[in-house]
């Protein structure tokens, strides 16, 4: 449909064309919206390795230097030899200095931190998911910015074309008027018409104004010479029952929430575990010099299993446990309503999609059929068969049916994207733009098992 893809085509303003697909490339690398939630499936993964720590033994050390002053008075009873006892004294300052190493390592805590890291792995996977609809929002957003601007610019085009058309009818109606072929309201009928064509090109000037500034937005950088955009809807399955099914299943919305439901299960064997005992090994070395006045050094060494076991804490982790399982219900009840959420967008994409696609066949058919409308007209009304208000409804009737096409085309490219992010396959990898993907799993491992360490990976 050579006519379609020219309507839709910007005017060119630079040397270099940009594509669709290059377009959603710089979107998909410099979105701020999409940049920040790439940051917070980053802060997701330190939960794991928080989590982990529960493995780890704890060390901590101590020091500490002093002034003491003392004065002692020590009695000892009688005994064989000295029936009376003794009595000394003693007095005087010391500088006490004390340096020590104390550790735990928990054996047992009723599978508190097994779950806790079963909770922080589910939490990772859930905003992993989060950023894939985050990407696919995004990935949207420039598809349909991009064809925004095509459509907006054609018919800024398309409303240039018409005001030209209506000052040659006004010029050639007032010369007809000067012949003595019309009226004066055939002049008038000609005026207004321009007057309306000259505030709908106002109007369309500033709508393209609008839609640069969201291009900008959104995609990071200013429109140039853009080129027609393909619909992209081959990537779908091929029936809707089939992108329904394949929606339900993959889309990362759905997916997101059913992790949600695992992490909620997962709090109520945390909470659980504060019933259980708590087994710990602890142990400590203490050097001091002198503690007291008449010592002047003491080392310390201990070793010992702790046990503790909860017998009642008053009934707030009985109340813990209980609202942790209403979660659970209240997260499942999420995934049912996230799941009816998706079979409606799928089947709005896809009705969308089949209405483009007879709009434009429709529109197709329209212009043609307004174009040769005109020419009848306009050659009818040289005869004198036509009044110039048919000309200039006819004018105005090919003007519709270009824009109708215009917007046909941007609505056709639209629901293919709306589409493919409903049934969740709206990706970098699935279009193959040309970017280095994203990799959630590179930062994940660099920090997962990192037992020190303030820098970040990135040097940050």
């Amino acid at each position: 449909m050579p006519l379609a893809m020219a309507l839709i085509t910007m005017p060119p303003r630079e040397t270099t064309a940009e594509t669709i697909e290059q377009g959603l490339a710089r979107a998909y690398e410099t979105n701020p919206q999409l940049n920040a939630q790439r940051a917070i499936v980053r802060e997701s993964d330190e939960g794991v390795a928080q989590a982990l720590s529960g493995y780890r033994p704890t060390l901590s050390a101590t020091a500490t230097l002093g002034e003491q002053y003392s004065n002692l008075t020590e009695i000892i009873p009688p005994f064989p030899g000295f029936p009376s006892g003794a009595q000394f004294s003693a007095k005087g300052y010391t500088t006490p200095e004390s340096v020590g190493i104390n550790g735990q390592q928990t054996l047992f805590n009723g599978e508190r931190t097994a779950n806790g890291v079963r909770r922080a792995e589910s939490e990772v996977s859930a905003a992993r998911e989060t950023l894939r609809v985050m990407e696919q929002s995004v990935l949207l957003s420039a598809a349909t910015v991009y064809m925004d601007m095509s459509r907006d610019s054609a018919s800024l085009q398309v409303q240039k074309n018409n005001v030209h058309v209506l000052e040659r009818t006004l010029k050639d109606t007032r010369n007809r008027f000067t012949a003595g072929q019309v009226t004066e309201t055939d002049v008038a009928q000609a005026e207004a018409s321009l007057a309306a064509g000259q505030a709908s090109l106002h109007v369309a000037e500033s709508t393209l104004m609008t839609t640069t500034a969201n291009y900008r937005r959104i995609i990071g950088d200013e429109p140039a010479n853009l080129k027609p955009a393909a619909a992209v809807d081959r990537l779908a399955p091929a029936t809707l029952k089939t992108a329904v099914a394949y929606g339900i299943a993959r889309n990362p919305a759905v997916i997101a929430a059913i992790y949600g439901v695992d992490v909620a299960q997962l709090q109520v064997k945390i909470a659980e575990g504060a019933l259980w005992p708590t087994l710990a090994l602890q142990g400590s070395v203490l050097q001091q010099s002198y503690p007291q006045l008449l010592m002047p050094n003491l080392f310390m060494g201990t070793a010992q299993v702790s046990l503790s076991v909860p017998l009642y804490q008053g009934g707030a982790e009985y109340s813990a446990i209980r609202l942790d399982k209403e979660t659970v219900g209240q997260q499942r009840l999420n995934v049912d309503q996230v799941r009816d959420q998706t079979r409606a967008n799928v089947v709005q994409a896809w009705g969308q999609l089949e209405a483009a696609k007879a709009e434009i066949a429709a529109a197709i058919r329209q212009n043609d059929a307004a174009a040769r409308a005109l020419e009848g007209v306009r050659n009818e009304a040289l005869a004198g068969q036509r009044t110039t208000l048919d000309v200039l409804n006819a004018e105005q009737a090919l003007v519709n049916a270009r824009l109708a096409l215009i917007v046909a085309q941007h609505d056709r490219v639209v629901a293919s994207y709306s589409l493919l992010a409903a049934v969740g396959r709206l990706s970098a990898a699935v279009l193959a733009l040309p970017v280095t993907i994203y990799d959630t799993m590179v930062h994940y491992q660099q920090v997962r098992d990192a037992w020190f360490g303030l820098r970040n990976p990135d040097g940050r």
